[in-house]
Parts: C-alpha cells; sequence; structure tokens
C-alpha cells in the first residue's frame, strides 16, 4: 500500500503534539540520523503501521548447539536435521515473556484478539496508527527529506518498559508507506548493453560453440551460456533422480518477478527439454509482492525490472530441470537506516519471507537470494533476529545462499560510517555477515577463473563482494582459514581501521558471475553480478542434495561447516583477482579461503566422489 503524497502527509503531521518521557520507559534502540536527511514534520497520527515485534526466543543457544552438530560432518548426529516442530519448540519465547508483552499491549488497550503470530510465537504483529504506535513506544514518528529529495517516515529512536527490556529484542515498523520511491538493490544484477540485445550473428555463433562440448569452445568470455556452465562445472551430462523429493527455491524482492514467457524463450535456446518447466514453476506472493506477468512499460523497462527474477529462475532451470522451482516474491519494506550509498529505503524485507517459509512444513533444501543491503543500512536489532530465523531453517536442513555483492570492500565515494562520525570504513553486506548463511562471490574467466571485475559501458565497476561484518563475529567453524588469510596478507596492518578483523568473513564460496546471457522481455541480453553466480552455485549444490537423497541421505543443509572442515577440496581454488572497492584494490585473492572468491567454484563431479556418491546419467 502507498503511503500518502507528501503535501497530505505535512498537512496531517500537525496533528500531534509531543509525548512526555514517561517515568517507567527507558531507551531501547537509536539510530543516528545522517547530516544528509532532515526533519520536516511530523508523521500523520492516522496512518497505520503494521507494527512486529520481535520476542526474545528461550532456547536460541541450544538451536545453535543442534545446528552445529547436525551441520558438522565429524558429529555423530550429521544430517539428522530438526523438524518443523522441534525448531519451533526450542524458539518459542518463555511463557513469561509472552505473559508481560500481553500484559503491556492490553494496558496500552490493544486487545490480544488483534494479534497476528509466528509459528514459534516469537514475532507478534499488530496493525495500528502512528499515534497508537507512537505512545506505546513512547516516541515520535517524522517525516524527513534527503538532500536528494526523497522522503522517509521514521523514527530515529524507541523506548520500552524497563521490565521487558531482557523480553523483546527489537520493534520494527515494516509497512510500505516507509519506503519514498523504488531503487535498485545495493547488491544488484549491474547490466551492460541493455538497450543492445546480442546480435544474431553472434548469438547464432555462441549457440553453434555451446554445441561442440568441450570447455575451450563451448566457453567464451564475451556471452556465458548455460552450455558453458553445464560443461565447465560437469553437470552436464548428469541425470537428476529423485524431483520429487528435492526442491529447490529462489527470492524476488523490490516488485520483480520472474516473466514465465521469457523464461520459456530462454529454456527454447539453451535447453529445450526443460521448455515445461516455465509454465510449471511455483510462484508464492508473499506480503503483496509483484507477479505481473504481463509486458513492461516503458518506465519499468528503463528500471530494468524483472532482469533480476528472469536470471535467477533462467539460470536455475537450464541447470537443475527437472527439480521442482519455488519463486518466492515478497513485498513490503524493512526498517532502514540510510546511509551514503543507499538514501531510501530499498533494502529487502527478509523477515516477512523467512517467517513465510518458516512456516512451511517442507520448504525446499536450497534457496538462492541474489540481493543484500551494506549492513550498515540495517538497524542491528533487525539483522540479529533476522540471522536467528536464517539459523531456524539451516537446524531444518536449508541451505541459504546469499549474493556476496558487487563492490568489492564498498561502493568507491560512499566508504563512510553513518554513526554520526563519517570515518572512512569499508561496507559490509547483509545478510552475509550472518554465521548461518552462505555466502557466494563471483568469477569471471576459464583458464584459469578469475575473481569477476568489469568496467561497464556506463563506467561503473563491478567487482566481487567480500569483506568481514561489524555486527556478526567469527564463527568457529571460519577461524582458522580466516586466521590464516589475515597472518598471510594482511599481517602489515593493511587496511587497518576499514575492517573488523574478527567479525564474520565472506564469501565463503564462489562462482562464475560475469556476462551470463538473460532472455529479458523477449530479447538476449548480459548481466554481471554476485546476483548471477549466486543461483548458479545454489543449483549445482541442489544437484548433490538430489544425489544424496538418491542414495538414501540427508541434504547438505547449512553448508558452511561441511565447506570449512574439507568439502573445500573439491572446489576449484581461485588465486587471482581482487574484492576493488573504495577507492582501493581491496582484498585479495590467494590460496586457500579469501574474503573475495571463498574457497572457489565447485566442481560438481568432485564433490561427488567426496562425499562417496555416484555420477548418475541418463546413458
Amino acid at each position: 500500500m502507498r503511503g500518502p503524497s507528501l503535501v497530505l502527509l505535512l498537512a496531517a503531521a500537525t496533528a500531534a503534539s509531543p509525548l512526555r518521557p514517561r517515568a517507567n520507559y527507558r531507551l531501547k534502540e537509536a539510530f543516528h540520523v545522517p547530516r544528509s536527511w532532515s526533519r520536516v514534520a511530523r508523521a500523520p497520527s492516522d496512518h497505520v503501521i503494521n507494527l512486529q515485534i520481535g520476542l526474545k526466543q528461550g532456547q536460541f543457544d541450544e538451536l545453535e548447539r543442534h545446528l552445529y552438530e547436525v551441520s558438522d560432518p565429524r558429529h555423530e548426529r550429521y544430517g539428522q536435521h530438526l523438524s518443523q516442530h522441534e525448531v519451533n519448540e526450542l524458539v518459542k519465547p518463555a511463557a513469561e515473556t509472552l505473559d508481560l508483552v500481553h500484559e503491556w499491549l492490553e494496558d496500552n488497550g490493544i486487545d490480544r484478539a488483534r494479534l497476528e503470530y509466528s509459528a514459534a510465537q516469537d514475532w507478534i504483529k499488530v496493525a495500528l496508527p502512528v499515534h497508537y504506535v507512537e505512545s506505546l513506544l513512547d516516541t515520535e514518528y517524522s517525516v524527513y527529506q534527503h538532500e536528494s529529495g526523497g522522503h522517509v517516515v521514521r523514527t530515529p529512536a524507541w523506548s520500552l518498559p524497563a521490565h521487558l527490556h531482557a523480553h523483546v529484542d527489537t520493534v520494527q515498523p515494516t509497512n510500505s508507506f516507509f519506503r519514498a520511491a523504488s531503487r535498485a538493490s545495493n547488491v544488484r544484477p549491474i547490466v551492460e548493453d541493455v538497450k543492445s540485445p546480442l546480435a544474431p550473428e553472434r548469438f547464432a555463433a555462441v549457440q553453434a560453440a555451446s554445441a561442440a562440448g568441450d570447455v575451450p569452445d563451448v566457453c567464451n568470455t564475451t556471452y556465458v551460456t548455460p552450455q558453458c556452465l553445464r560443461t565447465y562445472y560437469g553437470t552436464l551430462d548428469y541425470a537428476v533422480q529423485v524431483p520429487g523429493q528435492n526442491r529447490i527455491g529462489l527470492t524476488n524482492y523490490l516488485n520483480e518477478t520472474s516473466k514465465r514467457t521469457d523464461v520459456k524463450s530462454f529454456l527454447q535456446q539453451f535447453r529445450p527439454d526443460a521448455v515445461s518447466a516455465a509454465d510449471n514453476f511455483t510462484i508464492e506472493v508473499i506480503n503483496g509482492g509483484d507477479n505481473t506477468q504481463t509486458p513492461n512499460t516503458a518506465e519499468q523497462n528503463d528500471a530494468g525490472k524483472n532482469m533480476e527474477g528472469n536470471l535467477d529462475a533462467e539460470t536455475i532451470l537450464a541447470f537443475g530441470y527437472p527439480t521442482p522451482l519455488t519463486a518466492y516474491n515478497t513485498g513490503g519494506e524493512p526498517p532502514f537506516t540510510p546511509d551514503a550509498s543507499t538514501d531510501t529505503n530499498s533494502n529487502e524485507p527478509y523477515l516477512d519471507w523467512v517467517l513465510h517459509v518458516l512456516n512451511e512444513t517442507n520448504p525446499p533444501q536450497v534457496i538462492s537470494t541474489s540481493y543484500g543491503d551494506d549492513e550498515q543500512t540495517v538497524p542491528f536489532s533487525y539483522a540479529t533476529k533476522v540471522c536467528q530465523a536464517f539459523a531456524q531453517l539451516g537446524a531444518r536442513g536449508v541451505s541459504l545462499l546469499f549474493a556476496s555483492g558487487d563492490a568489492g570492500v564498498g561502493d568507491e565515494g560512499y566508504c563512510v560510517s553513518n554513526n554520526g562520525t563519517d570515518a572512512a570504513t569499508f561496507l559490509p553486506s547483509f545478510p552475509d555477515g550472518c554465521p548461518y548463511v552462505t555466502s557466494v562471490g563471483a568469477t569471471t574467466g576459464f583458464s584459469p577463473e578469475v575473481a569477476a571485475y568489469d568496467v561497464l559501458s556506463s563506467g561503473n565497476v563491478f567487482t566481487s563482494g567480500g569483506g568481514y561484518s561489524n555486527y556478526f563475529a567469527q564463527p568457529a567453524y571460519q577461524a582458522e582459514a580466516v586466521q590464516n588469510y589475515t597472518a598471510t596478507h594482511l599481517a602489515d596492518g593493511l587496511y587497518a581501521g576499514l575492517y573488523n578483523a574478527s567479525g564474520r568473513a565472506y564469501p565463503d564460496l564462489a562462482a562464475q558471475g560475469q556476462k551470463f546471457v538473460v532472455t529479458w522481455e523477449g530479447s538476449n541480453i548480459r548481466l554481471d553480478g554476485t546476483s548471477a553466480s549466486t543461483p548458479l552455485a545454489s543449483v549445482i549444490l541442489s544437484l548433490v542434495n538430489d544425489a544424496l537423497i538418491a542414495a538414501g541421505k540427508s541434504p547438505l543443509g547449512f553448508l558452511n561447516p561441511w565447506l570449512y572442515q574439507g568439502g573445500w577440496k573439491a572446489f576449484n581454488d581461485v588465486t587471482n583477482g581482487s574484492a576493488a572497492g573504495c577507492g582501493v584494490d581491496g582484498f585479495v585473492a590467494a590460496e586457500g579461503w579469501d574474503p573475495v572468491t571463498g574457497f572457489g567454484t565447485p566442481n560438481f563431479p568432485a564433490i561427488l566422489e567426496s562425499l562417496g556418491l555416484e555420477y548418475h546419467t541418463s546413458k
């Protein structure tokens, strides 16, 4: 739902008077408003906010223990993933927490019958007018204007009764009213020559080369096709065995969908036996997500609408057919703290999506997400709660893969903190910094592969993202690998003060991500990005799950403990390139793990062999 125009917004904003601090309330969370934003007026008191209250989970530490045990190849419980019920029982809030929060809401005139709950009751959702929320949180919502003209409605600080601080982790307004304009995500598909489709004669040459079958002929670095990638990573002859038991998913945000007509055209060209999948893959719409299947308007074409959704679906179906695919199209907007490179609320609503999937009895075993945000634009409390939700999916055996970013260590010209100091800093990405997900970088070239780097016709530069989280500590599973890299390549204090050496480091692995052929609005175009490498890595690992399930074994689940403990040996090490950004070369690729390409790219036959699995063919 769109909010009122700014004129109406400001007119309605004069009604309410400032609230007086209440004695038993204490500040819970505050955000610094950057100098590029200025307060314009109070928010209209009668506008409705869909308030989400995140409660302290009862036994998250115990859930985390289970997650690591069932994900650790050395542990006797490896592969014994938890059920939905078992996970919910571990994270449901204590009875005292629910009682105290219910009492607080009822004391403020909010009847329990109006409340909606997540499956584990660790989230409460209720729709309230602004004046109710202001009273509830002892705060004021205002209209803020950016120096470029964009507007947001938000509150820089909010409070809770002191006795609730230990029971409520976060309270988040996520209504779409808080978005001023649509903008491409920080981790975005990088588009070159979008207005110039592949010349027919050049495209025919690519197709002819694809028919040759060997890597030198089937692959070129001008236009990368599914036939090339299936050959290069060794999946071309693999025959899917258990499509009824193994599934894969992708996520669409920011009004994206996967256009069936384009997907069909793509498959007709590159995977003719899979054409039926264009009509048969599932699209689930969450919280008002978009699923418009009609042709784009001129304005939508200018914005590149559905490029990302098409790229993901086309890549996954061309590799994974007949493995069933579910596309999750999620609408709404999450809480947002603006920074220099993200001046309107384009952050993806991960919370709405993950709560939806947690409520599913049998979610896909692998889910690919080609979106991300500057970590510092995501409130810490929100990032922490979403990360905990990702851990819940991991404990259930779901592999979550996220794109590491397309700007190396940070968008050049924007590498400043938004905490009021404007200090120089690298810009780590979220959710990549969450220790319970797998982050995917990008490569290019074939002899050998190197970290992706592309100077685009627009003057922008695409480089594989990598870095160290400022929010999440370095998990034990990666400590040795990361410390080895730091000791070898950062021991002289290089970039000291610009990154958090003790933070969760990413990416974990990589895949090809440059000059992918994509069918969009009836034409074949090229796309760069970790938004290409992520669905590619995801579908390759989904095929590994197919072989595991066919052999009577559990799917890989949360990948990182397996990867860091030895799974990396079946990956192609990438040792050239860097995560250039912020005006510097950034972290360099090196032997073993590095914060540019992780452990490198997947070698599908080698992974199967390392797991004692047969490479099944239809021949």
